[in-house]
């Protein structure tokens, strides 16, 4: 190679480094702006970065150009393995019918809604329609959800609408892969052939995730290296992903099913509690760094002129994506509500249907169409132009809906209730620890030492038995929390016996019946 080739790569390499860094300086100072000033606390961070690229986009100013790939290859993972990690499987599995019948049912009723509105009261043709029928069928309330655990809204609500947004990313994806080829000519609609083939996405990136996420939770229970187990999570997160997609799969599908075995599974049987905290805190980062850097530049990457010529085409997506996730969240949360005891009121339905927006899956697969089509700039335009919609006018106006309709609950105060019942016990270890150990045993301790740390935490143990019953006082319903964790507890330690035993080889591994199930119940099954 070169001198002259090298020079002009290690030009590009340095121009792309200060560009990476001008971007993720206006994303941090952005977000940091929405944490310091009190107006801006009105506005989630997202939402306010969106605003902020839109700015620049207005005078021009463009930071760096949006690939699909970067998306979806780069920014994509970590986003849906966090996501997974955190829900709990015991939240899915009892929410899990309203968000199959929302991640899946839900994506075909917009995918048609949309694209028959569009070929029907616009000029593009069916094809065209239908791929931007598909760039819209994927959710994306990271704001909105955000903006729930701000404001204390019920778990149940934040489950179904995490645990929609994280499966229907996959079918979305899935259905725009099947249909893509159609305005190229290259495909015809086949319903058999699109059912063989979808069921060959999914199960391909749920067998592959099944095998990394089981294979690394395992791998961990031979070592206790934090460092390594984190670094394995990254790895698991992308090389589900990579993997996946080689095989002819869905990486969105695996990549989920990768973050719901090690976030529920490998994290309790492999990672010791500060080890999974470390990886919880490490992903929590990771999200927030990716997240600020998505939504500044899908402000950035709008071309004014193009949504102002698509703006009948923007009209009539926004109508029928609005109308149709009207009809699906009412019609399949009825369905949901008829067959299953967790019934969604009409209350959640409502935030279900407005929460609903769309953002980075959106934009990646309408960039990712093929230059070759004729109408690429119009899905671009209209995609570009419902999501705008999406998180500045729904997103701005959700908190609003939950205020209305009386969805701002107490979880904040009862998440404050059971970390100082959390604290409580820890310190009570702690004491304990000090009481069985007498001062006798370590001459090389000062005993004025040993006493001030000994009644600096009894000091902090009253002080937080205080406020507990403060909390019980304003909320009586808390001691059944209280009632609860000690019931919770006690099965714990009875089930984690069991479990000592069966790997001392004092306990047979077929267990009764009985202990089978205090097992289960320790695991959350």
């Amino acid at each position: 190679m070169s001198l002259e080739l090298l020079t002009l790569a290690e030009i590009s390499i340095e121009r792309n480094l200060e560009q990476f860094l001008i971007v993720l300086s206006v994303s941090l100072a952005v977000a940091t702006i929405s944490r310091v000033f009190i107006w801006f606390k009105q506005i989630p961070y997202t939402l306010l970065l969106v605003i902020v690229g839109l700015g620049l986009a207005l005078v021009d100013i463009r930071l760096v150009n949006l690939s699909p790939e970067l998306i979806l290859e780069i920014f994509l993972p970590p986003l849906l393995f966090e996501a997974a990690w955190n829900i709990r499987w015991k939240d899915l599995k009892n929410n899990l019918t309203p968000i199959i019948l929302l991640a899946v049912v839900g994506v075909i009723i917009s995918v048609a809604s949309v694209s028959f509105a569009l070929s029907y009261f616009t000029t593009i043709s069916l094809g065209t329609a239908l791929l931007v029928g598909a760039s819209l069928s994927a959710s994306d309330p990271v704001s909105v959800i955000a903006l729930f655990r701000e404001l204390g809204t019920g778990k149940k609500l934040t489950t179904i609408m995490e645990g929609e947004s994280l499966f229907n990313d996959g079918v979305a994806v899935v259905a725009f892969v099947l249909l893509v080829g159609i305005p190229l000519g290259n495909e015809s609609i086949s319903i058999t052939e699109s059912i063989v083939k979808f069921g060959t996405f999914v199960g391909v990136g749920i067998a592959v995730g099944f095998v990394i996420g089981f294979g690394i939770s395992y791998l961990t229970q031979r070592f206790d290296l934090p460092l390594v187990e984190q670094s394995l999570t990254l790895v698991s997160a992308y090389g589900a992903y990579l993997i996946t997609e080689n095989l002819g799969g869905s990486g969105v599908i695996g990549v989920v099913t990768v973050g719901l075995i090690l976030g529920n599974f490998g994290s309790r049987i492999g990672m010791n509690p500060r080890t999974r905290l470390s990886v919880s805190e490490f992903w929590e980062f990771l999200a927030f760094f990716v997240n600020s850097i998505v939504f500044l530049l899908i402000g950035d990457q709008i071309d004014f002129p193009v949504l102002l010529n698509s703006w009948k085409l923007i009209l009539v997506a926004i109508v029928s994506l609005i109308g149709s996730r009207f009809v699906a969240v009412f019609l399949l949360c009825a369905i949901s509500n008829l067959i299953t005891k967790e019934k969604v009121s009409w209350q959640e339905q409502l935030i279900l249907w407005w929460g609903g927006l769309r953002g980075s899956v959106s934009v990646a697969l309408a960039l990712s169409v093929p230059v070759i089509l004729s109408d690429r700039q119009e899905v671009i335009g209209t995609v570009f132009g419902v999501v705008l919609f999406t998180l500045l006018v729904q997103g701005l106006t959700t908190k609003t809906f939950l205020q209305k309709l009386n969805l701002i609950g107490d979880q904040n105060v009862k998440q404050e209730y059971t970390e100082l019942l959390a604290r409580r016990t820890a310190l009570n270890k702690v004491l304990a620890y000090m009481n069985g150990i007498p001062l006798s045993t370590m001459p090389e301790i000062e005993p004025d030492f040993y006493n001030y740390e000994k009644n600096l935490i009894q000091g902090q143990l009253n002080s937080i038995q205080e406020k507990i019953i403060d909390l019980q006082n304003f909320n009586p319903e808390f001691k059944n929390v209280s009632m609860q964790k000690l019931r919770d507890n006690l099965i714990s330690i009875e089930a984690d016996t069991y479990a000592d035993l069966i790997l001392s080889g004092e306990l047979n591994e077929n267990l009764s019946p009985m202990v089978q199930e205090i097992i289960a119940k320790q695991k959350g099954e």
